[in-house]
């Protein structure tokens, strides 16, 4: 009977966390994907559009890797996962209120560095509440789904003022499910110089996330422009496109629990090397459904390299440190993608983009296969 108490309880805090996750990265996610389309809408420039979505990952490097050090000091999670929903419930509801430049791009910042207060935290607290670890990556996988719903809704929304207050909605309903977690105290990671020695010990792994997302980043800010000027598609076309990419994150997340025997390190660097079969395929679609098998497979790229990746370094370091350098990686990463693919578009076309995305992703592999166990 107390074994049965016990498993009921940890289902209970799982499902929060699940709900919390789903309601997390559907907020960000439903803003995201459209960025390049409502920069459109501000500014005729491509280079300027790459900037603008590059500020809200520029402003979540800082903070993921302060917030993601201060909750290992601190010992706790759930302070900081309840500041990042109520700051992204005000900063992204803000977004309603722009209506230039200058405006967006200070309500995006605003944005990355709530984000970056809880997105280390939240993954941390996961993986710490599972004894099965495996089971963290079925918790996990709601980010995926969290990410089909905000893109969905999006594109069911059709209006791109509506998805602002979509989106603050969204942290208001992940603070609510926040609300009965328990508050496990942790031990406390005070040794100086934690954040350069994790960098240090990781750096393979560091650097080959960084150049595969680099090339990823900067693919993911011109589709949506290419899907609707030069593939005829629809705001909602958009949406379906990336619902195959995080419809296939989350099933396999779910998989890769109890199907998928394969060592953390071994699943980051299948994730990164078949991310180049994606870009090439892109290149050469001709209609805008085309992208879909496409985007498919990288939804299980990123499946891969994201639980690897952040398992084995929660395996064997101080966790929300690691998994916070972790997230502002994948920010640095996608402060660089975009101002690349501005320049690069700007300076030839799209398709060019996808050939520089080929060419860094293929360096990335090779630096995977230095990584050891």
């Amino acid at each position: 009977m107390e074994h049965l108490c016990t498993f009921m309880e940890k289902l209970h805090v799982n499902n929060l966390v699940r709900s919390a996750t789903f309601f997390q990265h559907a907020g960000i996610s439903i803003v995201f994907v459209f960025m390049p389309i409502i920069a459109r809408g501000v500014t005729e420039s491509i280079f300027e559009i790459g900037l603008l979505v590059a500020s809200f990952s520029f402003a979540q490097i800082l903070s993921e890797i302060y917030f993601g050090r201060h909750s290992d000091k601190k010992g706790t999670r759930l302070k900081f996962i309840r500041i990042g929903f109520i700051g992204c419930a005000i900063a992204f509801g803000l977004h309603y209120f722009a209506e230039d430049l200058s405006m967006f791009f200070l309500v995006r910042i605003a944005a990355g560095v709530a984000s970056g207060i809880m997105i280390p935290a939240m993954i941390a607290y996961t993986y710490e509440a599972n004894v099965d670890k495996k089971r963290a990556a079925t918790v996990i996988s709601f980010h995926a789904l969290g990410w089909l719903a905000g893109i969905a809704a999006a594109g069911l929304a059709n209006d791109l003022k509506l998805i602002f207050l979509i989106s603050a909605a969204s942290f208001i309903v992940g603070l609510i499910c926040t609300m009965k977690l328990p508050n496990p105290e942790q031990e406390k990671e005070v040794e100086p110089g934690t954040t350069k020695k994790v960098i240090s010990k990781n750096k393979f792994l560091f650097l080959s996330l960084l150049l595969r997302h680099v090339g990823a980043a900067a693919v993911w800010t011109i589709l949506p422009i290419m899907i609707v000027e030069r593939l005829g598609g629809d705001l909602y076309h958009i949406s379906i496109v990336y619902v195959a990419n995080t419809l296939t994150a989350f099933i396999l997340m779910n998989v890769m629990a109890s199907k998928i025997h394969l060592s953390n390190i071994t699943k980051f660097k299948i994730g990164v090397g078949s991310t180049t079969f994606v870009f090439v395929g892109l290149a050469f679609v001709t209609e805008w459904w085309m992208a879909m098998p496409f985007m498919s497979l990288v939804g299980a790229t990123w499946a891969f390299l994201f639980i690897g990746g952040n398992f084995h370094l929660m395996d064997n370091n101080p966790r929300s440190t690691s998994t916070g350098i972790f997230s502002s990686t994948l920010s640095i990463a996608a402060v660089i993608g975009p101002v690349i693919a501005g320049a690069i578009a700007y300076m030839f076309d799209y398709v060019a983009v996808m050939y520089f995305a080929v060419g860094i992703i293929i360096c990335a592999f090779i630096v995977s296969l230095k990584i050891r166990k």
